[in-house]
């Protein structure tokens, strides 16, 4: 049986209609294995959050250090669905990831979000470690997370300060490493804390090291803290998570422990991850880093080193990118800026 023409445009116009419908349905509901990555907000070290000091040093030099040095963040954008993927994608400040590299299969939101938070507290931690270091401030050895397996739990309490081991004087983070690698699994080793202006001796029966059988194991990070008991350091990052604010952060307490101020009347901002000894690690999303920045107002942008190549691929008119490896380059470069003098360069 032959359609009539006109039948048969109606029924072509029909099923077209009916693609068109589904594809509509299905790009607007449909979500994809995609998130998108965007400048982010950027935060002033030296102001605050929600009305709280970003960073606040008791006892410090400085109490009010004005100018900026602004750490940077990249937002991140999930639950796209097709349309919406396809809308960021011709964007030119969005970029499409893998959603697995933010999301791994297998841990959920929350645990990822809980990640983010402890790494942001690591920071926190590595800041005042490096930035009493840089500054050959009198340090100790403070308990930073404890592990819920560890033999430390319920024992000792994030925040102790650890005086002793088995009686013996500890005030380095490698003094506790090696004294306690130096037992055996199943010996109990006294653990003289000061918690809360308070001297306590907890005995912990240590476990074995993953890495190392042999050794003893305590289960919990030692962290680099004040050991003077007049200069206290506290955080307000506001809902930032991850590593990357450490060296921002860092250059924040020292600018409250001297005199001074280190940016010196400009906008400078920055990224990179600390460690206690100095050291400035690669950050991810270091373009969107920049742009943030420079839509802020900075003119100058600490880069760790091996962001560099990455960041010389799209950089924002009007702002220098200034190379950093370490917080004694970082220092330096401030100084640099100050005087006029050169500096290292991306």
């Amino acid at each position: 049986m032959r359609l009539n023409p006109s039948r048969r445009r109606l029924i072509t116009i029909g099923v077209a209609a009916v693609i068109l419908i589904a594809f509509v349905l299905l790009g607007s509901n449909v979500r994809v294995p995609y998130v998108a990555l965007s400048p982010g907000p950027t935060v002033n070290t030296l102001g605050e959050v929600d009305g709280k000091p970003v960073v606040q040093v008791t006892g410090g030099v400085d109490a009010d250090p004005s100018g900026h040095l602004n750490l940077t963040t990249v937002s991140l954008t999930d639950g796209l669905t097709l349309f919406q993927a396809l809308g960021l994608w011709v964007s030119s400040d969005y970029q499409l990831q893998p959603r697995e590299l933010y999301f791994p299969s297998g841990v959920s939101n929350d645990q990822v979000r809980e990640e983010n938070v402890a790494q942001m507290a690591s920071s926190e931690d590595n800041a005042t470690g490096a930035a009493l270091t840089y500054l050959q401030r009198p340090t100790a050895v403070g308990v930073g997370p404890i592990a819920d397996d560890s033999p430390a739990k319920g024992l000792l309490e994030v925040n102790d300060v650890i005086r002793a081991l088995d009686g013996e004087p500890v005030s380095t983070v490698a003094q506790v490493h090696e004294k306690i690698r130096a037992l055996a699994p199943g010996e109990k080793v006294a653990v003289t804390v000061d918690r809360q202006n308070t001297e306590k001796v907890v005995e912990v029966t240590l476990g074995a090291r993953p890495d190392d059988p042999k050794a003893g194991f305590l289960g919990v990070t030692p962290k680099v803290v004040s050991a003077d008991p007049n200069v206290k350091i506290t955080y307000n990052v506001g809902d930032i998570g991850g590593p990357s604010a450490g060296l921002m952060l860092t250059l924040a307490v020292i600018d409250h422990l001297t005199p001074g101020d280190l940016a010196d009347g400009r906008f400078i901002a920055g990224t990179g991850t600390i460690a206690p000894d100095g050291a400035v690690g690669q950050i991810g999303g270091i373009t969107h880093k920049l742009s943030a920045a420079r839509t802020a107002g900075a003119t100058s942008f600490l880069v760790p080193a091996g962001n560099c190549a990455e960041a010389t691929t799209d950089v924002p008119d009007g702002l220098e990118l200034i190379k950093v490896d370490t917080l004694t380059s970082a220092m330096d470069s401030l100084e640099a800026l100050r005087t006029g003098a050169s500096r290292p360069h991306c």
